[in-house]
């Protein structure tokens, strides 16, 4: 099974969080950690200097799922839906959970609530500290 990685996840991995020994787990399950070009972004964005060689060899190690004209019709799909129920979701988060969706992909996040979209299959993996 895949497991598509939010930033929240990635971020506590590179960090060095306890959430580090659940994805070096996944293996052992024979579950497939991945991401997408957004959640690169994101952490590029964000990213501490000395976190940088982390960071390329965390990417190197991961598939990253392709974003491409189904997963931006579903996002906008969903972002129109909630916004018709006064429900702001983010472009970025919606792209993601498009992309774990068309593939089948379980979404581990520590936001949960960033991610209601029916039909999603979410994991809270609670980061921090």
């Amino acid at each position: 099974m895949l497991v598509l990685l939010d930033s929240t996840v990635l971020i506590d991995y590179l960090r060095d969080r306890p959430v580090t020994r659940r994805v070096d787990a996944l293996a052992s399950t024979g579950d497939e950690p991945c991401t997408t070009g957004i959640n690169v972004e994101e952490i590029m964005r964000g990213l501490f200097a000395p976190e940088l060689a982390g960071a390329v060899g965390l990417f190197e190690g991961l598939q990253v799922l392709p974003v491409g004209l189904a997963q931006g019709w579903q996002a906008g799909d969903w972002r129109r839906q909630h916004a018709a129920k006064g429900i702001t979701l983010a472009q970025a988060d919606c792209l993601v959970a498009a992309t774990a969706a068309a593939h089948h992909a379980i979404l581990a996040t520590g936001n949960p609530r960033d991610f209601p979209m029916q039909g999603l299959v979410v994991e809270h993996w609670p980061v921090g500290g």
